[in-house]
């Protein structure tokens, strides 16, 4: 017995390292192919790379074999050599199965490096085992451990090799890489064979001559070589015509890729089962999330807690029933950051069926931006910019619902008319700004007397409604009381301690009205009877009011026609000269009959006039009248006499009053001296104009008075600062002169006061003789009343002249 010799055919030899590095290519290639394909395609490749790998591996293990060469004749088993052929085709179907996964970890390349390499083992020794000879083998242990070691580092090797490559594709180096990893794997494979036959020892009795098997061994290693190199090519044209076949669809969703990136939009793409599989940069800088945090999470990543439940159950639905509720449209809800912060969103879900599988891709858009705008319009178009509270339009809006629902439950609301009183003065006194800030404090004051579902409107200026839903009488009143009360507090305004009170009308639906016009004019006109009975109160809408209103809207009416239709008359009441019983001036007093309602009278229209304005025009009449008629009976030779005129507090305000007056007095002729102002305590109180214009006047040569004196509460220094010549004492002080000895004290004090500040004295309502001796043992200077002359018109004072 002794050993066989045996000798390598070098170049089958390097023809075997060559086919197991192309084979390798190819693997590491056909592994590209597998991670980049998905659903059956991917098997397909899986198939593809298994009997690639396996069969290289087979080939270059068979061939090296044929490479080598015993002094002895050897034959192969046939069917032993096909089936080695399987461990090599399957442990390379089985790694390729585990590396295709999602998550590739180390446990996982390990077990794949073990498989693969238990197949090239079994094959190798499946392969020996084929060998027909009259020899036998004889193994080195130590050599054919050596083996098994060298066949699992090679394998894992080449797998991480191929885990690296396949998944590295971006770089442009990819190609050097893959080669360098086919020399890695090749050389490896290569050398699990020849240190599995260095392991192996031949122990025959003879050694024939074996040229001429050699030959043959030789020549069969070249047909097997080259026959898997024509699979290779085979291979290669193969995934050559897949990658043309497929560069255009690469193209495209390089494309649709290159699109999803520069999109402003967030793009999620989700399996069926709401695993995130794509996240581009946008979805990044709208949530927060980088895309590795994202990828292989659940959508409901970005959903907030209160949505999740319905976004799953939809989904479920959806892929139960096939039926879209919002898939392809458009939708509107809340987005989840990173941060928790939940912010305005805009969803567009669509699907796609690929694989037998169903896909969802999400374009979200970051809408905060617009919310905050259409706020923004919002708070323009229904919100008061001053107090933020809702204005008209929002609350006909609001009163609409509430009509509504009040009508289909029948329950009863109640709007509530809000005037305040006296703001006008402080806005006047103090300024806009300060008349701005106490309406923003007023209207927080109204706000915390009423409950979250009552509405609180401003209509403009200082007015303001309040819509107070499912209430009663009872509750009504107690709110109202409840402003009122919470008004009777200061309100302090950069250090000005300021009041304002509330007039509050009330009207009731449905008793006092079933539509929103019906219900605020009742309100408005209870406010109205509240600031005509003293103001700084509520009162419920009664029927009787709208009567007054009525007539009241019946009455201005007829004022704005009764100077066009020429229904106005000027009546002159004497006023006489207490000592001697001259007639020193004569009062104009207007008068109006309507050609319907006959005489109307003055305490009737005139207060009216003032409210409307039409006080100005009347007013101008009245002192152009007066003026001329004075001049008239001066051209007629009558005594000259004084003309006095009431004048309002609303014309005296009036900036061209002075111009207005200079031009009357020039177009009539009539001297200033004989034109005499009447005017109101409250005139001099209440404007401030008032000393510059008496001042005007008094230059012009015009005669002032303050008319109904003793009646006003204002300071009497204006007594000794304003230039007035004359104090009419009211008529109320005379006629109880004999009845209340206070009225008689005051009386004697007035005159006597203004005898002192050397002013003229003249007594109204004098109606008795009595009266008139009163007067004259008082000294006081003139007096007008019925004793002398009721007021009459001027063709009959004239006769009163011819008789005096």
């Amino acid at each position: 017995m002794e050993v066989v010799s045996s000798t390598y055919h070098l170049p089958l030899v390097l023809f075997s390292v060559f086919i197991a590095i192309f084979a390798s290519f190819a693997a590491l290639d056909l592994g590209i192919r597998i991670n980049k394909s998905k659903g059956f395609t991917r098997y397909i490749w899986l198939s593809a790379g298994a009997f690639v790998l396996g069969l290289g591996i087979w080939v270059m293990h068979f061939i090296a074999m044929l490479a080598f060469h015993l002094s002895i004749p050897v034959t192969y088993n046939l069917i032993l050599i096909i089936i080695s052929i399987f461990p090599a085709i399957i442990s390379s179907a089985i790694t390729f199965y585990i590396i295709i996964k999602p998550t590739m970890g180390t446990m996982k390349i390990i077990l794949s490096a073990l498989f693969i390499s238990i197949g090239i083992v079994l094959m190798h020794y499946i392969c020996m085992r084929a060998m027909e000879m009259e020899a036998t083998i004889v193994y080195n242990y130590l050599f054919g451990l050596l083996t098994a070691i060298i066949a699992f580092i090679t394998s894992l090797v080449a797998l991480y090799l191929l885990l690296f490559v396949s998944q590295n594709q971006k770089t442009t180096r990819m190609a050097w890489k893959k080669t360098g990893g086919a020399l890695i794997m090749g050389i490896g494979i290569s050398g699990i064979h020849y240190s599995g036959m260095a392991a192996a020892n031949f122990i025959s009795d003879h050694q024939p001559n074996l040229s001429e098997t050699v030959a043959n061994s030789t020549f069969l290693a070249y047909c097997i070589g080259f026959g898997m190199l024509v699979i290779l090519a085979v291979v290669f044209i193969s995934i050559f015509v897949y990658k043309k076949f497929v560069s255009q669809s690469i193209k495209s969703e390089r494309k649709f890729r290159s699109v999803i990136e520069s999109a402003t939009d967030a793009i999620i793409l989700a399996d069926s089962k709401g695993t995130i599989i794509s996240w581009n940069n946008s979805a990044q800088s709208i949530f927060g999330y980088h895309e590795k945090e994202a990828l292989g999470k659940k959508i409901l990543l970005i959903i907030p807690d209160k949505f999740r439940v319905a976004h799953q159950k939809g989904i479920e639905r959806y892929l139960a029933t096939g039926i879209p509720h919002v898939i392809g449209k458009t939708i509107e809800l809340q987005g989840l950051r990173k941060d928790g912060e939940e912010f305005p969103i805009e969803l567009s879900i669509a699907t796609w069926h690929e694989d037998g599988s169903i896909y969802f891709s999400s374009i979200i858009r970051d809408i905060t931006e617009r919310k905050q705008a259409e706020k923004k319009i919002n708070q323009m178009v229904y919100r008061d910019p001053l107090t933020g509270l809702p204005n008209r339009l929002l609350l006909n809006d609001r009163l609409i619902q509430a009509l509504e629902k009040a009508h289909e439950n029948e329950h009863a609301l109640a709007v509530m008319f809000i005037d305040l009183d006296r703001f006008k003065n402080i806005n006047d006194t103090l300024g806009h700004a300060i008349g701005d800030q106490l309406l923003v404090e007023v209207a927080k004051r109204i706000q915390n007397c009423t409950s979250p579902t009552d509405t609180v409107s401003r209509q403009g200026g200082d007015e303001f409604i309040v819509l107070l839903t499912c209430t009663t009488p009872a509750e009504a009143t107690q709110t109202a009381q409840k402003i009122v009360n919470l008004f009777s507090h200061a309100i302090e305004l950069n250090e000005h301690e300021l009041f304002v009170t509330p007039s509050i009308g009330i009207a009731l639906y449905p008793s006092d009205g079933k539509d929103i016009e019906t219900l605020i004019k009742n309100a408005d006109t209870a406010m109205y009877r509240v600031k005509e009975e003293g103001k700084n109160n509520y009162r419920f809408f009664t029927p009787d009011m709208n009567e007054l209103i009525t007539k009241k809207m019946t009455l201005e009416i007829g004022l704005r026609k009764a100077l066009e239709r020429k229904e106005f008359r000027i009546a002159y009441q004497p006023q006489i000269d207490v000592s001697s019983s001259k007639v020193t001036g004569v009062e104009a007093l207007i008068r109006w009959h309507h050609h319907e309602w006959g005489n109307i009278s003055p305490a009737e229209f005139i207060p009216l006039a003032e409210e409307t304005g039409l006080i100005l025009s009347i007013g101008e009449w009245i002192l152009y009248e007066a003026c001329l008629q004075n001049k008239t009976w001066q051209n007629e030779g009558y005594p000259p006499l004084r003309m006095a005129v009431n004048i309002s507090s609303r014309q005296f305000q009036q900036s061209n009053f002075v111009e207005m007056v200079r031009k009357i007095l020039s177009k009539t002729g009539l001297d200033p001296k004989y034109l005499e102002f009447e005017l109101t305590e409250s005139i001099i109180q209440n404007s401030k104009h008032a000393i510059l214009t008496m001042h005007q006047l008094k230059e012009m040569g015009i005669h002032l008075s303050i008319d109904d004196f003793g009646t006003g509460y204002s300071s009497l220094s204006y007594l000794k600062t304003l230039p007035i010549d004359t104090l009419k004492i009211d008529q109320a002080f005379t006629k109880n002169i004999f009845t209340d000895p206070k009225d008689a004290s005051l009386m004697s004090t007035i005159i006597n006061m203004a005898h002192n500040l050397d002013l003229n004295v003249v007594a109204e309502g004098v109606e008795t003789l009595e009266q008139l001796q009163f007067l004259q043992q008082r000294n006081c200077n003139e007096a007008q009343g019925y004793y002398f002359s009721r007021p009459l018109f001027a063709e009959e004072l004239t006769h009163f002249f011819k008789e005096q």
